[in-house]
């Protein structure tokens, strides 16, 4: 189903967002977005793309519409609002690149199947805004096989990697566990830095240092330099950090997975929001301890 001919939407056109949507226009696909806020669909119209005036009127310009939202309220709005996809026509594939909560992903496919004749993939995204820009997210995928193979052209622009997890709501859990691991991450690295701060070891130095040792990870080289520079540019909100971190929780409670570590994050995050920090990038948190 999927190739530069395929009529595509995109719905969403944050920090994530925009520069996904650029990559589709860059390799050709006819392009049609909507955002709450309309100003945020500027660089893609420029790139191309076509400005609708509705998530409805994406939906019937596209076969393949991709979503990249704030969270499950956000989606289900886009989905079933007075103005939602459902209301753009049947026969569609709707790719949902949103972190949400996994029941919620089972849920809407089910009643885009059941009630609109509308496929829906769940397929969050880790990689981050560098990787958005580069084109190679990983996207863990949950759906019908079928389904995913029609969109895998389309999102190889996007992705370097496709990773069809399991059923609907399988790409949401797999996020979640990515978020458990990238989120304490955070956490930790921030102590670390700050006690090498405070023991007169330059923290900046300290991910090259670390390079080569079991302390090293991609968040510490991505991020651990930004951190110790207390860099303001913005990647990722704490806010939407603090809303993954409840979406974890929340999944532990549901299959009764005791997450003490990961309350412990929500709780330092929660307190970081609470200092006016909610709207600075996650790295910022450190300043927590400043």
């Amino acid at each position: 189903m999927s190739d530069k001919r395929t009529a595509t939407g995109f719905i969403g056109l944050g920090l994530m967002g925009e520069p996904m949507s650029l990559k589709l226009c860059a390799a050709g696909y006819p392009l049609t977005v909507w955002n709450r806020t309309r100003k945020k669909t500027a660089t893609a119209i420029e790139a191309g793309a076509i400005l609708a005036e509705s998530p409805a009127e994406v939906a019937k310009a596209s076969d393949i519409i991709f979503l990249c939202l704030t969270d499950t309220e956000a989606v289900e709005d886009v989905l079933f609002g007075r103005h939602g996809i459902t209301n753009g026509g049947s026969g569609k594939i709707v790719v949902d690149h949103s972190t949400i909560s996994p029941k919620a992903a089972i849920e809407f496919a089910a009643r885009l199947r059941d009630h609109h004749d509308i496929r829906f993939i769940d397929a969050p995204v880790t990689g981050g805004v560098p990787g958005a820009i580069k084109g190679n997210l990983t996207v863990f995928a949950g759906g019908e096989s079928s389904d995913i193979e029609a969109v895998r052209p389309a999102i190889s622009h996007l992705a370097g990697k496709l990773l069809h997890i399991g059923a609907n709501g399988a790409g949401q859990t797999t996020k979640l566990c990515n978020q458990v691991m990238v989120m304490t991450t955070f956490v930790t690295m921030a102590e670390m830095l700050k006690l090498a701060e405070n023991s007169g070891v330059d923290s900046t130095q300290i991910p090259e240092i670390l390079a080569e040792g079991f302390a090293n990870s991609q968040v510490l080289q991505l991020f651990g330099q930004r951190m110790a520079r207390r860099d303001p540019e913005l990647t990722g909100r704490l806010t939407i950090a603090q809303k993954d971190l409840d979406l974890i929780r929340a999944a532990g409670r549901e299959t009764g997975t005791p997450l003490p570590m990961c309350g412990t994050a929500t709780e330092v995050v929660r307190l970081a929001i609470a200092r006016g920090l909610g709207d600075r990038d996650v790295s910022q948190f450190i300043r927590l301890y400043d």
